[in-house]
């Protein structure tokens, strides 16, 4: 079955080349021109990723964001954010609700295309890693995007907890910062090093004696321990 995929983009003549290249490649696509289309078309149709302009006329991409990330039925769909806007803030505030890319206008459509194909490759390979899981102190439903640190729920964002299970799935494995960021914020940002170690500092804190599980080791990256103690 093709992927299907949603593009939210009001220039209409963008969304034309954008939708015509994907359809070229395989892809089933749909077209929204604005943020109550594209929460409309989630309701009623299935779709793979979405690729999500921030700059909307009538609600914010951002806050079309927010509210796919906070719905159970669509958090798990995959979000590119695409926009002119180039500011870290922007970038930062789309990580942090669950954007798995960002792409800044004027992009390669063919790059944009095996980026895509990229982030849905790691989206159908989640999908068979088990949906709870369970070490030690820590518990975890990845699907319900809960965790608990000694019976006690603990709150993570979604890049918080992107970062989590991508650790925890490849535990007793060193990820070097450089992955991390290829995988957890996805490839070409702006984001470098320092916000990685930033963000593993904030997911130890926030899962207290459990944070102990995720390993530093030096000069290299992180690792996820294969064994809890407790």
């Amino acid at each position: 079955m093709a992927n299907r995929v949603l593009i939210v983009e009001d220039e209409r003549d963008l969304s034309r080349v954008v939708a015509y290249n994907f359809q070229k490649e395989g892809f089933d696509v749909v077209v929204a021109f604005t943020g109550d289309q594209a929460l409309r078309a989630v309701k009623e149709e299935r779709f793979d990723l979405i690729l999500l302009d921030l700059m909307l006329p009538d609600i914010s991409g951002i806050e079309v964001c927010r509210k796919l990330k906070a719905n159970p039925q669509t958090s798990q769909i995959p979000v590119v954010m695409v926009t002119a806007k180039g500011e870290e803030v922007d970038r930062i505030v789309g990580f942090e609700l669950g954007a798995d890319d960002y792409v800044v206008k004027p992009f390669s459509v063919r790059e944009l295309i095996l980026r895509t194909r990229s982030i849905l490759r790691r989206a159908d390979a989640s999908t068979h890693a088990p949906d709870r899981f369970e070490l030690g102190k820590l518990k975890v439903d990845r699907a319900a995007h809960r965790v608990w640190v000694e019976d006690k729920e603990v709150a993570l964002t979604a890049l918080e907890l992107r970062l989590l299970v991508m650790l925890y799935d490849r535990r007793g494995r060193v990820q070097s910062r450089e992955l991390l960021l290829d995988e957890v914020w996805g490839a070409d940002t702006d984001v470098t090093s320092r916000n990685v170690d930033t963000h593993v500092k904030r997911v130890r804190e926030k899962l207290g004696p459990a944070g102990e599980y995720i390993e530093t080791v030096r000069g290299v990256g992180y690792r996820f321990r294969a064994e809890s103690d407790t």
